[in-house]
């Protein structure tokens, strides 16, 4: 078995992997959400979440591992074929989209951007004073 069977057999494991965490999340979130899952960390005087929202949050954070273990198969996988200016770019614009769908699935599920310290509050690269 030489290196790069090696390494496309890892990439092909890392999209299975990313695949079965979303298919497994949206499984397990159904009981949990139906038993009235609550994140720990809450704002301060914030409502209980409904069972369809708790099940949005739970689904929502397994579709974003899945999407990172895709996007770290999909450099993976790059690396064991003899990188070209359009296999390069097929994989930027891949990782753009996955990383886009992420910021999107954070802002849906916490209500702020990642970059952002805490709900509603400033970006964590202002400055204060």
């Amino acid at each position: 078995m030489d290196l790069q069977h090696t390494i496309e057999t890892v990439g092909s494991f890392m999209d299975f992997a990313g695949v079965a965490v979303m298919v497994i999340g949206a499984v397990i979130s159904i009981p949990l959400a139906l038993r009235g899952y609550q994140p720990e960390r809450r704002p301060a005087g914030s409502a209980p979440l409904t069972v369809y929202r708790s099940y949005r949050q739970l689904l929502g954070r397994s579709i974003l591992l899945g999407l990172e273990l895709l996007v770290a198969a999909d450099i993976i996988r790059s690396v064991a074929v003899t990188p070209t200016f359009e296999g390069v770019g097929v994989l930027g614009i891949i990782v753009l989209i996955r990383t886009f769908l992420s910021f999107s699935l954070e802002l849906e599920i916490t209500g702020r951007w990642p970059w952002q310290s805490q709900r509603g509050g400033p970006s964590a690269s202002s400055v204060t004073g």
